[in-house]
């Protein structure tokens, strides 16, 4: 049986992964505590959540206010986006919470 993403030849594209985080956008999320980031995967957007917990952890002494915790994501976005990819291989949800446990 043919699927959408397979080939003529058989080759079939991996169903997970992939998952890409080119919009820079950032935005603190009090009633979550955490900061709310995107990704993508072909034309599906995600939500992702990194706790302040996490943000903490990552950055021990951070001020623990919105600037504080935009800052800590902004320093340290490659690591959370690598984690972020990883949490999403897991399987595919609406949205995804990065933990402290996740870094």
């Amino acid at each position: 049986m043919w699927n959408f993403w397979q080939r003529g030849d058989g080759y079939a594209a991996p169903r997970r992964g992939g998952v890409t985080f080119p919009n820079e956008s950032r935005s603190y999320d009090a009633t979550r505590r955490a900061v709310r980031f995107w990704g993508y995967f072909r034309s599906m957007e995600s939500s992702f959540y990194v706790t302040t917990e996490a943000l903490t952890r990552i950055q021990p002494g951070l001020n623990q206010d919105e600037a504080g915790f935009l800052d800590a994501f902004d320093s340290h976005r490659d690591l959370i986006c690598a984690t972020a990819a990883k949490v999403y291989a897991g399987g595919s949800k609406g949205s995804y919470d990065l933990t402290a446990r996740d870094f």
